[in-house]
């Protein structure tokens, strides 16, 4: 039991761990230190470790991930989003 509540308070803390950047990104309409590839090496993590939580079974590690991977999404969106914004700005 001591064990769940531990994953969960780290499941907690890594799920929501991309909001503020993504609030960040939002409010300045900038990814100028955004780094993407940064971005898609922790989208394949976390799709990783989705899919190892779905082997094992784990409700802790699927449902942590699926949040994760759904932040990931919305960030990097935003980037794509916020990067065209920058080289309109440019020309």
């Amino acid at each position: 039991m001591q064990w769940e509540l531990i994953g969960s308070g780290a499941a907690l803390l890594t799920m929501f761990g991309f909001v503020p950047q993504i609030f960040k990104i939002y409010r300045t309409e900038s990814v100028e230190d955004v780094s993407l590839l940064m971005l898609l090496q922790f989208f394949v993590g976390i799709f990783l470790w989705l899919l190892y939580g779905i082997h094992i079974q784990d409700k802790i590690v699927i449902v942590s991930n699926v949040v994760s991977f759904i932040t990931l999404v919305v960030a990097i969106g935003l980037y794509f989003k916020y990067r065209k914004n920058r080289s309109r700005k440019e020309k």
